[in-house]
Formats: structure tokens, sequence, C-alpha cells
């Protein structure tokens, strides 16, 4: 009885402690409204991560594990820029020096579309590989993610897995071949996390790919290669470890998202905010906060690189499980619907907005709007980037944390809003529209949003100062 009395005890103590806001205001220890099949919300959450090994020249071991899998013909995968720089250089070194044989494919665009997607899939299929390499940023991991997919059920549709609606989203239900990642760049978390983003081009909007299946199974995070980054690529990628951590922090906690599952299986790898979820994304923003300015201003500044390097897997365990919200989900038609506009430091023949700036340049505007559904949360995340909130009131949390992020962006140089990237007040319909088929994280977020609450997002993120 006594051991019945200290958990009661416990539980209410937790549930004391726990975040009042109205969006995290039903707490992890409460229950959803109905139990077993056809519960209206989901009851569970479920953590999903590939291995992680960290380590300064650690890139030095893929052949050997390649050699413990048994691997007898590997797929390498990188970008053009890439495949001359010394990340890519390590692999192969280890490579030979432990016999594997292994075939190499350095067309993966930057910022990937299906047709580079389908093309990738090509040559996996041709190839027959046992094993994968990806060295690269989110690109790279993600086009080699749909590779093994495709190649391990060759007779399934490009658009099977998919996501709704664009796609069928079917579950993965095949083991796939091993997958090791190399990641280059500090944002994307791709190392970590079942999700494989391109640009669908016939709707000019990007979609994805997302099931546990296909995360690594080993994220081989070496410090060394982040300092090979370039200023802007550092400071967009960055952008994305912060919007990772800050949207999957407020994000609608998992036992509010709905529907629940009939089966397991079909638990979203975008499942809510969630105690686990929240833990690893608190700590990547510390990071960012600590080290983010240091290591874009300075490529020499091996700690803050590396510290930003583990901040992206730890955002990325966290969104990985928890989902990110609207924050990307706008990002997704800005960046596919770039027009002329040239990002500085990427070597790429076509308009580009890196994925991490498409991202936060909506930021402001985005947690101005969810401010009021969980305030606690916005509050102590713009104290962690800097802000003194101690006499700050809980109707002002969007707000406040909408003006330490913009202080953040000037501080390093980024774009004044979506009008310096290109768009104007008449692309705000094609702009919705292309985030309408995102729901699969807008619905996370904290406050449900109509099309003109979308419209006026993107109208109040043309200036950000």
């Amino acid at each position: 009885m006594a051991g019945q009395e200290r958990a009661v005890h416990l539980l209410r103590q937790l549930q004391r402690a726990s975040c009042r806001c109205p969006a995290h205001s039903h707490g992890f220890s409460q229950a959803p409204e109905r139990t077993s099949c056809g519960k209206t919300t989901d009851y569970a959450f479920e953590m999903a991560c590939s291995n992680i090994r960290y380590g300064q020249g650690v890139t030095k071991e893929v052949g050997m594990d390649l050699q413990n899998l048994g691997a007898r013909n590997v797929c390498l995968m990188t970008d053009k820029n890439l495949a001359r720089l010394p990340p890519v250089k390590a692999v192969f070194n280890s490579l030979a020096k432990h016999g594997i044989n292994f075939k190499f494919y350095d067309k993966v665009r930057v910022e990937p579309t299906d047709t580079s997607f389908k093309e990738a899939i090509d040559f996996a299929k041709r190839g027959q590989f046992d094993a994968y390499v990806a060295v690269g940023g989110g690109s790279v991991i993600d086009t080699c993610k749909a590779a093994n997919l495709y190649a391990c059920n060759p007779k399934a549709d490009f658009l099977d897995y998919v996501n709704a609606p664009i796609g069928k989203g079917k579950p993965v239900t095949d083991v796939l071949k091993p997958f090791i990642a190399v990641p280059t760049t500090a944002g994307t978390g791709s190392e970590t996390t079942g999700v494989a983003i391109f640009d669908f081009e016939s709707l000019k909007a990007k979609t994805g790919i997302a099931s546990r299946a296909i995360k690594p199974t080993l994220g081989m995070v070496d410090p060394l290669h982040s300092l090979h980054m370039p200023q802007r690529v550092a400071a967009n990628s960055g952008f994305d470890v912060l919007c990772h951590a800050l949207e999957s922090y407020t994000a609608l906690p998992y036992n509010m998202r709905s529907p629940c599952p009939p089966n397991p299986i079909y638990r979203p790898a975008y499942q809510g905010s969630n105690p686990i979820s929240d833990v690893w994304s608190k700590h990547a923003l510390n990071i960012v906060a600590k080290y983010m300015k240091r290591a874009v201003r300075n490529a020499d500044d091996v700690e803050a690189r590396s510290s930003m390097h583990l901040a992206s897997v730890f955002a990325g365990i966290g969104f990985g499980n928890a989902g990110v919200h609207l924050c990307h989900g706008m990002s997704y038609p800005i960046a596919g619907l770039v027009k002329t506009y040239r990002a500085k430091d990427y070597n790429v023949n076509h308009p580009l907005v890196p994925h991490g700036l498409s991202v936060v340049l909506t930021s402001p505007a985005v947690f101005t709007f969810t401010g009021s559904m969980c305030p606690e949360r916005h509050l102590e995340a713009a104290e962690i980037l800097g802000t003194n909130v101690r006499n700050a009131k809980r109707e002002d949390a969007g707000l406040i944390l909408a003006d330490t992020l913009r202080k953040f962006l000037f501080d390093l140089n980024v774009d004044d809003g979506l009008s310096a990237v290109g768009y104007t007040k008449e692309d705000i319909p094609a702009l919705v529209k292309g985030t309408i088929p995102q729901e699969r994280v807008t619905k996370l977020a904290p406050r449900p949003q109509t099309e003109e609450d979308l419209s006026s997002l993107f109208e109040a993120s043309m200036k950000l100062y």
C-alpha cells in the first residue's frame, strides 16, 4: 500500500510541475479520452533513432564497419561539390584500406527533386547493392534513403511511399539494406531520422517519405567534416537546427494528436511533443544559443563547429520523433517556388533558397501566432536564446520569442524576409496553396490554422526587421 501511495504522490508532483499552457495542459501522465480501439487521440509514443557514433576522425572506421557487415557491393553516394573534398576522400581511403568493393554516385542534387530521386533509385536498382554509404548533407542522405527503399522494393510505384495527400503514404514493411550516413553539415539531422524530403516538381512544392524503416543503420558523425562548410552554409544549416528544436518543443503533444493508429505500424514518425523528445530539443537549443554565432563567424573554431554538429544530432532525435510544424510546412513552397534567388556560398547551377533559410524566415511570424497556445514553452525558448523573461507576461510570450529570433537572425546577417529572396504579396496565394498539402507537419502546430491565417503569416514574413 505504501508503494501505491508513493506512486500516486510522484504522479501528482509530476502533474503539478508540468506545463500549464493550453496546448500542453493535458499533461503527459494523463490518459487520452478513450482506451483501446477507436480512440480519438493517440495514447502512446515511441522513440526511433539511428545508432550514432561520434568522434574526430571516426570516418576512418567506415571500411571496417562494412567489412563487419559482410558487404561485398556497396553504393557510395555524394554530390559533385563534396566529391572533391576531404570527407569523401576519407571514406575512399577507408574503403580501399579494407578492400571494400563499391560503386560511386555523385549526381545527387542539392535540394533534391522527384526526378533526381528517381535517377538515384535507378542507379541503385541496377547496382543491386548490399549496403549504402551517404557522405553529405541532408540532400545526399535523403537521396540515399530513397534509393535504398525503392531498390529493396523494385515493384513499388514511386508514389506508394510518398506522404499523403500527394502520395499514398503506404507503410514500409520490408527490411532495407544496411546504410551508413556520414553527415558533412550541422543542420538537417537526417542521419538520425526516417524522413527523406524532396521537391515534387509538378506541384512546385516539397513533400517526402516518412518511415522509421528508412533511417540509417548508423550515423557516423565526424566533427572534422563540419570545418569545410562555407559561412552561409553553416548559418543556414544552423537555422535548421534552431527550428527543429523550437518546433518540436512547441508541437502539439503526442496524446492530443489524432487519429490514433489502428495498428502501431501506422503510428507516424512525427508524433507530437513528448517527454523524451523535449529533452533532446531543449539541449540542442542550448547548444545553438551558446555556439551557433561562433560557428558561423569562424570556420576554424573547432569547438563551436563540433558542438553544432552534435546539436544537429540532438535536434534530429527530438524532431525525428516529435515532428516539426508551421515553419517547416510553410518552408516547402518557399523553397519549391523559388524564382531567381541564388544563395551565397552554394555552388549550384539553379535558383536556390536553402532549406534552413526557407524555414527560419517565417519563424518570428509563426511563433507570434503559436505563442498563446503554450506560452511557457515560448518564454523558456526565448530565455535559452538570451532574453530576460523574468517579468514577462504570458500573453506576450509569442511576441517575446519572435523579437528574440529577429535579433538572432539580424546578428547573423539573414536576408530581410521573403521579399529579399524574391517574393511579393502577389505570391502569397501560391505559397498558401503549397502549404496546404503539408498537413503531416502543419497539423502538429499547437494552434490550428486557416488559409487566412497562413496568408497572414506569409504577409508578416515579407519583412523581418
